[in-house]
């Protein structure tokens, strides 16, 4: 008999969740399903509920940066035991068939299936995946904390791995939010030299704190003129529209400018700003599993948490305004 599921949905685009049933029917012989203690509220999660993407069905349940215990296994299912404590991020289910999948980039296949699109997320007491993208938590990352790894986390890791980051480069993080303070906290236990570009002077204390080695206004474009050529890459974890030309000046020949965050304005970018130091301009959307798994023993080798907010889940609505008016810091967890 398939499960009542208890969760919270949205009606509508931006409208408030309210508490909704419903069943998940048969359990895929190679999927698993997952009893939710935390679910990180990442800003994807708003951009869905307000349908900016364009891709949300109603009702909505939210919620991608699942943590719980394996409360049920699919009949071909390896490697994950029952009452196991595992995270689900972004994506749930892959093809396992096509040429990305069969060589390790799960993430990229085009018949990927996203947590929440298209199917109810972890703002509920129960999600399922395909068992790959169920990965392990390792026992001493704190799991009221760790949510926000899977989806965030593996965002900012990721291009560190596929760019080839190397400890002696320079790398500037612009924004810190919630992906950015999660970037500055690898990139410096990575080795690297960690300058972050923030319009809010508030932050800047938070920023060192969390490794940064140096803070420049991004508000204060003669700040950032005067660091010209000093960067290997620039890591934008915002979607604000800035003066790209700008940080297209501060990278060093060979520099790269990669795009995590979903900027939704065009990037307007001079061909010659790129040609004549034979710079990059990029973009990446989260990682494989594989790459998770190796963020996840880094963070638990460095001790990497996110900088989290609790709400318990039944409080979803006020998370929401929180991270809808910009004041979390600098992730927010439901406690379910």
């Amino acid at each position: 008999m398939s499960p009542v599921v208890n969760g919270f949905a949205a009606e509508r685009a931006g409208a408030p969740l309210q508490p909704f049933q419903y069943e998940m029917g048969p359990l895929d012989p190679s999927q698993v399903e997952i009893s939710v203690e935390f679910c990180g509220l990442c800003h994807s999660d708003l951009s869905m509920l307000d349908n900016e993407w364009r891709s949300t069905t109603y009702p909505f349940v939210p919620g991608h940066e699942v943590i719980g215990r394996i409360a049920a296994l699919g009949d071909h299912v390896s490697g994950l035991e029952l009452g196991q404590r595992v995270g689900l991020g972004w994506t749930a289910q892959s093809c396992m068939h096509c040429q990305p999948c069969v060589g390790g980039e799960q993430h990229l296949c085009g018949q990927a299936e996203a947590t929440i699109v298209g199917r109810h997320g972890g703002f509920a007491d129960r999600v399922r995946c395909h068992w790959l993208w169920a990965l392990p938590l390792p026992e001493n990352l704190d799991p009221a904390r760790a949510g926000p790894l899977f989806c965030g986390g593996l965002t900012v890791f990721s291009p560190m791995l596929k760019l080839g980051v190397l400890p002696t480069h320079r790398v500037a993080v612009v924004g810190l939010g919630g992906l950015g303070h999660l970037a500055v906290q690898f990139l410096a236990r990575w080795g690297c030299e960690v300058t972050v570009f923030s319009s809010s002077e508030a932050k800047a204390a938070d920023a060192r704190g969390l490794g940064a080695h140096a803070v420049v206004s991004s508000r204060d474009k003669d700040a950032i003129k005067r660091i010209t050529g000093r960067f290997d890459l620039i890591l934008v974890t915002v979607n604000a529209t800035l003066d790209w030309s700008l940080y297209l000046r501060a990278l060093r020949p060979q520099g790269r400018l990669h795009f995590v965050g979903a900027v939704l304005e065009p990037i307007p970018v001079s061909a010659f700003g790129l040609i004549g130091g034979e710079k990059s301009l990029s973009g990446s959307p989260t990682g494989s599993p594989s790459t998770l798994a190796s963020l996840l023993e880094f963070s638990a080798r460095h001790g990497i948490l996110p900088v989290t907010e609790t709400f318990p889940m039944t409080k979803v609505n006020d998370a929401l305004e929180r991270l809808r008016s910009n004041q979390a810091r600098y992730r927010i967890v439901l406690a379910n």
